[in-house]
Order: C-alpha cells, then structure tokens, then sequence
C-alpha cells in the first residue's frame, strides 16, 4: 500500500462490529502514542530552504529532537526565516506537540512564499498535525486550503476524505474518494477508504467491490483484511469474517489493526447476545 502523506501515519479506516454498522474511521496512530515516541521524517518533506544550516535541522530532527529544536530557535533569532520556522514546527510534531505543531505549520502555509506546491505540502502536514490533536476540522480545513493550490493533489484529497470520515460526513469523504480513484486507481489504501465510506452509507454491496479492489492490488494488506472481515460479518458471512480477522493479526501482530481484528474476534465469539 502506498505511504501516508508526510507526517502523520493517520490512515486507513476500521470499525468494530458492535451493532450493525461499526464504528467510522480509526486513526491508527492516535494523539496519545505520538507523545509518546518520536515520529519518523519522510524523505520527501516539501522543502522551503536550502543550505547547510537547513540539512542539518531536518537531519537532528531524525536523530535528536531536543538538539534540533535547541538548533531551530537559535537559527529562527539569527534570521532562519521559513527554513528554521519549518523545521522548529516539525520538531514538535515528531515530539507529539501536535496542536503547536499544527498551529505553526497552518502559518507558515499561509505566509510562505514558496510555490503552490510547497505551501500545499505545508497544509497537508498541518492537516495531519490537527488530526493528531483531535482537531479534525481543523484538518479538514487545513486540507481545503491546501486544495485551493493544487486541486488535483490526491494525497490532499484523501486526507481530507479522512477528516470528513471522521467527522461522520461519509458523502461529502465520498466525493474526494472518487477523484481520488479516478486520479489515481492503483492507490490500495483509497479504495479501502470508499469501502468504509459505502459501509457507513449503507451500501454494502458496493463497499464489497471496493475492499475487493484493495485486495487485488494489495492481497497482504491487514487494514484492508479488517475492513472485508466487518463487510462479511455484516452479510452473513461469519467464518470469512473469522478467517479475515485472523490473517489480519497475523500480517500485523502489535498493531492497532490487531487490536481491532482481536476485538472483532472476541466479540464474534460472544454471539449476538453479547454485542
């Protein structure tokens, strides 16, 4: 499955089968975990400076959080601009400040002077830090903002579908899912998303083709698995659902999607009665 935008691995949606329908999307690194381990860079961080100075930040941002903010604050006083305010705001969220994060990220996207596509990578990493802070529509409109630049960015519209998903808006997350799909059909994690989103709109069948879609492109992917378990429990299909759930734990054991597939299991094995 393709990587989550910059930041924050807020992806791929799941829900328990308590009730009849589960419970919408899940983010699978919550606020809570993040303050609790640094969080990776990835190689592909929008750049808004050039330079020794600018390398060295996002590389202690890697390696030591406490040296790269130390280094971040002293570069922004001795005129760093955009460079040291990025990094000090990258800084923090790799450290779990999400919500300060998120708020340097959103200015530094309105106030930059870099390209369209920079600032919007900007609003994305913002929307990311929001989610991370419980502040989802906060992300949802940091994620808008970022599309008013670029409006065919997929990664943008896919983590707005994840704001409104989370929001309970699973029409309005359908609309970004399609172009998504349109955009770009090989995109596994999307295709897992619209499940979900059918799922919560109650059309079943369709959210069936769409986790079938997943699977072909990405038959080992455990969120995928988790999603097609909830959608054959729902139709009947109880030791599909088992077996799913199972493959799931397995691809991903110690994962907040084995957390959710045990859950799953357990409750499958309660019965009716105990839902």
């Amino acid at each position: 499955m393709k990587p989550a935008s910059p930041v924050l691995l807020a992806l791929l949606a799941a829900g328990l089968v308590a009730g009849a329908g589960g419970t919408g999307w899940l983010a699978l690194r919550a606020p809570a975990e993040a303050a609790t381990e640094p969080l990776p860079l990835p190689p592909d961080v929008p750049r808004l400076a050039e330079g020794p100075e600018y390398e060295r930040c996002l590389g202690l941002v890697r390696t030591d959080l406490v040296e790269a903010r130390n280094f971040a604050e002293s570069w922004e006083v001795g005129g760093g601009g955009e460079g040291a305010r990025h990094c000090g705001a990258l800084a923090l969220l790799a450290a779990g400040e999400a919500e300060r994060a998120a708020e340097r990220l959103e200015g530094l996207g309105r106030a930059s002077r870099a390209s369209a596509a920079t600032r919007a990578s900007i609003f994305a990493q913002a929307g990311q830090a929001w989610m991370m802070a419980g502040e989802t529509g906060r992300a949802y409109g940091a994620a808008t903002m970022g599309l008013t630049l670029m409006p065919d960015d997929a990664d943008l519209m896919l983590d707005r579908a994840v704001a409104l998903g989370t929001l309970r808006r699973y029409a309005d997350a359908m609309d970004d899912l399609n172009r998504v799909v349109a955009l770009d059909p090989q995109r596994a994690e999307a295709w897992v998303f619209r499940a979900v989103a059918n799922r919560h709109l109650d059309r079943v069948d369709q959210a069936a083709e769409d986790i079938g879609q997943a699977l072909a492109l990405v038959p080992d992917n455990a969120e995928a698995l988790l999603e097609r378990g909830i959608i054959r429990q729902i139709k009947g299909d109880t030791a599909g659902a088992k077996a799913d759930w199972q493959r799931a734990v397995a691809l991903a054991p110690d994962s907040p999607t084995a957390d959710l597939a045990q859950q799953n299991l357990a409750l499958n094995e309660a019965g009716p009665q105990r839902r």
